[in-house]
């Protein structure tokens, strides 16, 4: 009789089961049937729908269709499961995320979210599942199943959010050996001077200064390739988006709708603050010294899995936290001290902002969207049909007590170091209308934005920027300023000008270092032909170039040389090579540099586009590079040297030629009329999948700066049509 009761009950259970699943696709499909996707001929989504809902849905089904396996790995990273995937080497990486990002927190915050927000994060997450259920041939790694709460675990769109500016060497020997002294490293990683820079570009252009009296903008970021995709997200509620998303977010993150456009670029802000923490031992636990108190340190525990094989296996972390924030290292010292770190922490606020601000179609809807202040690793450039363009500085900056350097941990015991509450828009450094007739961000300062009409650095406290300038700010400048006749096709002209001004200064010095050289020194006559070569050169790349092969080899064998001289010198290196380097330094990078590219490549008068390749060969995340395979040749170059159209390239195990993995990723000039015109590029395509005729069709236009039509408006959409469907047809 057990038997029979219990057999009848899993049936019981089957059968329902199976119709809430049946109920739950049928639902899908009935949404499905609101939803137009439109893939043009480069394979562009443009997804119309009645309801922003419907345009969600719509948009994440085309990101998986592209691409899924970059959908579900940013969300493997922002929940902190990527070693659920790849193994136990990234289980301080997921502890990370972990500390910040608790689902059972995510989940609440969705319960409690706006009713249009739920609805928007419901339609995210069906869009995804729908496509797994409609596909499945594709076996994701751990995610089978997409939760609306999972959006509010990556909510604002940078390619490196706060979170991972946290050292996770030092997460891991705090935690990975319990609490201990450790190193003299503060919260960053030490950088070498001559790592490859990131951020982007962005510029805004007043009618004053255009021919046709419209705004332009130029949308440029710099990230690793193949990490946003593009879209047009429309509903019949207001939506009409286009532009670069993130792998895995329903909002566009750097675009423009028919009367407006944003660009983000990386903010130097120093917003971000680690504390000293005195703390004693307490009964079984800790408490931490804060004025006249002493309060307990929380604790909570996070359990991490991991791939181990053909198992899972998991490690146990007890995570000790302030009021300030977790723990995330300990000082060093003779009387070390914990270190919590404290950071913006504002998901929902964050997730509203990224979307609402795709729907502001003038500036003060736009300012109203950043009224919530939770953009905080950006600086942003706006441009408007209106004839508005403005630049926005960092949108989340603490007030802070300005006797203290907030660069380096301050006492966490003294009151005086709370924060009180954030700057306002008009506190931060700012811009709208300048009469220069144009503004700019290269990830430099904001003092130089619109040139002698730049916001003063003296009129805001220190910590709301820790860059100094750099050399894509000095040519952005050059290309911008005294200049009254810009077009979109000029402004694109002048986002890939071609001259180099770090070797402004550069080649002189060596120059001159090569005349004082005695005759008798064997250098003199090795690098004649070299020096006449560099001295004649106009500081321009392209990929015929010989002086730019030889340039940028020396200066990266001589910025290698100097690197730990400059750092302890408190210079950067083109400063340091400039003004501190002898000539014999100078003469003997050259040299190398010259020996190297004749072994590698038979004759140091190698052309730049022999040596500076663009290559795609298979969709994995981590490309690989081989010279025997097919590449292009690229002209512009590493941003280091200041060119304004970036690509950060290397050689890699077993290549000669040097492959790009970074800077230009999409590229969009927009011109804001009557109607909206746009031109862009996308490095390589649309498509992950090798198989797909967008997986590559984009790289030829990507490499020559050649930009595609927008097609924003629908019978132009109509008339490039390659496949028109719902989703899951």
């Amino acid at each position: 009789m057990k038997k029979l009761m219990l057999g009848f009950a899993l049936l019981s259970a089957s059968c329902t089961t199976q119709p809430t699943a049946q109920t739950e696709t049928a639902g899908w499909e009935r949404q499905a049937q609101n939803i137009t996707i439109i893939r043009d001929n480069w394979g562009i989504a443009h997804v119309y729908g009645k309801t922003d809902a419907d345009a969600v849905f719509g948009v994440m089904y085309a990101q998986a269709e592209d691409d899924f396996n970059r959908v579900e790995t940013n969300y493997l990273n922002a929940m902190g499961r990527l070693a659920e995937a790849e193994g136990e080497a990234e289980v301080y990486r997921d502890l990370r995320m972990k500390i910040f990002i608790d689902p059972a927190d995510m989940k609440a915050k969705y319960e409690s979210s706006p009713a249009w927000l739920k609805t928007l994060m419901n339609a995210y997450a069906d869009g995804l599942n729908y496509y797994l259920a409609k596909h499945p041939q594709v076996k994701p790694r751990v995610i089978k199943r997409f939760e609306p709460w999972m959006a509010l675990t990556f909510s604002e769109g940078s390619i490196g959010g706060d979170i991972e500016r946290v050292n996770l060497t030092q997460l891991e020997a705090f935690y990975g050996s319990g609490p201990r002294r450790q190193g003299t490293q503060a919260l960053f990683e030490p950088v070498s001077p001559y790592v490859e820079p990131t951020g982007s570009n962005g510029i805004a252009i007043a009618p004053s200064n255009t021919t046709g009296r419209h705004s332009l903008l130029l949308i440029n970021p710099h990230t690793s390739f193949f990490f946003r995709s593009e879209a047009q997200m429309v509903s019949e509620e207001g939506l009409n988006a286009y532009g670069a998303l993130t792998w895995g977010q329903f909002f566009i993150y750097q675009g423009f709708n028919e009367r407006a456009g944003w660009m983000h670029t990386s903010s130097g802000v120093d917003n971000i603050d680690e504390y000293l923490e005195t703390v004693v031992k307490k009964g079984d636990g800790f408490a931490y010294k804060f004025g006249s108190e002493e309060r307990p340190v929380t604790t909570t525990k996070i359990s991490v899995p991991y791939k181990s094989g053909n198992t899972m296996a998991q490690k146990e972390f007890t995570i000790y936290r302030t009021h300030h924030g977790p723990i995330v290292r300990e000082a060093p010292g003779d009387n070390a001290k914990w270190v919590s770190v404290r950071l913006m922490q504002e998901p929902v606020k964050a997730l509203t902002q990224s979307y609402t601000r795709t729907k502001a179609k003038s500036y003060k809807a736009f300012r109203d969207s950043m009224e919530l202040h939770t953009n905080s690793s950006n600086n942003t450039i706006y441009a408007d049909a209106d004839g508005t363009i403005a630049y926005f500085h960092s949108n989340f900056i603490p007030k802070r007590d300005t006797k203290f350097d907030w660069t380096k941990p301050v006492d966490g015991s003294d009151p005086v170091t709370e924060w009180n509450g954030v700057l306002s828009i008009d506190e931060t450094p700012g811009l709208r209308n300048p009469a220069s007739g144009w503004l700019y961000n290269t990830n430099n300062w904001p003092w130089s934005a619109a040139g002698p009409n730049s916001p003063k650095k003296a009129d805001y406290p220190v910590y709301v920027e820790r860059n100094g300038e750099n050399p894509r700010g000095i040519h952005a400048i050059r290309v911008l300023e005294n200049k009254k006749d810009f077009t979109q096709d000029s402004l694109i002209a002048a986002a890939y000008d071609s001259y180099l001004p770090a070797f402004e200064d550069q080649i002189p010095a060596l120059v001159k270092a090569y005349d004082k050289m005695p005759a008798a020194n064997p250098l003199k006559k090795k690098l004649s032909e070299q020096i006449a070569l560099l001295k004649a050169w106009d500081r321009r790349w392209s990929v015929t170039s010989v002086p730019t092969s030889l340039a940028v080899y020396w200066g990266e064998e001589l910025g290698r040389r100097v690197a730990d001289a400059a750092r302890q010198a408190g210079m950067s290196a083109d400063t340091y090579i400039v003004n501190k380097a002898d000539a014999e330094e100078l003469l003997q990078a050259l040299s190398a540099a010259s020996d190297k590219l004749a072994s590698d490549f038979g004759s140091w008068k190698t052309q730049w586009g022999e040596i500076n390749r663009f290559q795609r060969l298979t969709g994995d995340i981590v490309q690989p590079f081989n010279d025997a395979g097919p590449s292009i040749p690229v002209g512009f170059t590493s941003a280091r040297w200041g060119s304004l159209a970036s690509f950060g390239a290397r050689t890699y195990k077993g290549t000669k030629k040097m492959y790009g993995t970074s800077g230009n990723s999409f590229v969009a000039v927009v011109e804001f009329g009557d109607r909206v015109r746009a031109k862009a590029i996308t490095a390589g395509g649309e498509s992950g999948y090798p198989n797909s005729p967008h997986f590559n069709d984009q790289a030829a236009r990507y490499a020559t700066g050649y930009l595609r039509e927008v097609y924003f408006y629908r019978p132009e959409v109509e008339a490039h049509v390659e496949r028109q469907f719902h989703p899951g047809q």
